[in-house]
């Protein structure tokens, strides 16, 4: 059997500290390693160079700057991780980053940055709880 992993998803929400400690508490009961995914908006697909160029840059910056700090707790506590900085719909990519990391486990928030949105087409964290194929832990 090969080493133990626990996806946890971060999107900057109120809930992701949160999230995160439970993670680190599951990782060091299962002694697991962490995979951090955090789905960052879309890159542009029709804007000209230079400009594509500064928006991509722009977006890697904003992403850095929000995980950084979650990151940094990951390292405080000794927890093995790898970084899975993603592009696509989160519900998808979550549920799909799992199965291909053959992670145990899911731990991610109830709500995430994108209310109305969640109202409007359905929530990131229902469309994980129907797709993914391991068990999904809901932080509120």
């Amino acid at each position: 059997m090969g080493k133990r992993r626990i996806l946890v998803a971060i999107d900057g929400s109120r809930y992701s500290g949160k999230v995160l400690a439970k993670a680190i508490e599951y990782a060091e009961l299962l002694k697991a390693e962490v995979v951090f995914v955090h789905c960052h908006r879309k890159y542009p697909r029709l804007l000209g160079q230079p400009y594509r160029d500064q928006v991509i840059s722009s977006i890697k910056d904003e992403t850095l700057e929000l995980i950084s700090p979650y990151l940094d707790d990951l390292q405080r506590a000794e927890i093995p991780y790898v970084e899975r900085l993603l592009e696509g719909p989160a519900g998808a990519v979550i549920a799909e980053t799992a199965e291909s990391e053959k992670c145990e486990l899911i731990v991610m928030g109830s709500r995430g940055l994108s209310n109305l949105q969640g109202l409007i087409i359905g929530s990131v964290t229902h469309r994980v709880l129907h797709t993914a194929s391991c068990p999904v832990m809901v932080v509120k």
